[in-house]
């Protein structure tokens, strides 16, 4: 099962109910997780559902330890603001016109020591770089 080619509705719930196999959630996959829950409800909905949905899957995995409080905040608030910046577009041109979310962007916003911390995995810390 490939995620991209699953419709949007039957990817969030193969990822809701945990069954979406691993190697078909790859960062892309997150970026349009996000997008998805932010197209249809506020960040402040949107935050609390994709934490747990993350946290959810990493567990049924067997790696709880996956999940990047930090991480998570920060992506989650850049997509946001990109998709106010062009709110009518479909998540591939959305994916086309920001490949930046797609790379290492969290370097511009914060120091690799930072982003490794254990302080950083379990809560939210603001940016201290860029």
């Amino acid at each position: 099962m490939t995620a991209t080619l699953l419709a949007d509705r039957d990817f969030v719930d193969a990822l809701e109910s945990c069954n979406l196999p691993a190697d078909a959630f790859d960062h892309h996959g997150h970026v349009r997780l996000a997008w998805l829950y932010l197209r249809d409800q506020p960040l402040l909905l949107a935050l609390p559902r994709f934490i747990d949905t993350l946290k959810r899957y990493a567990t049924s995995l067997g790696a709880p330890g996956n999940y990047h409080e930090t991480i998570t905040y920060a992506f989650l608030f850049l997509i946001h603001e990109r998709m106010a910046r062009q709110p009518a577009a479909a998540f591939d041109e959305f994916a086309d016109t920001n490949p930046d979310l797609f790379g290492p962007i969290l370097k511009r916003y914060y120091r690799p020591e930072t982003l490794a911390s254990e302080l950083a995995r379990s809560v939210f810390v603001m940016p201290d770089h860029g």
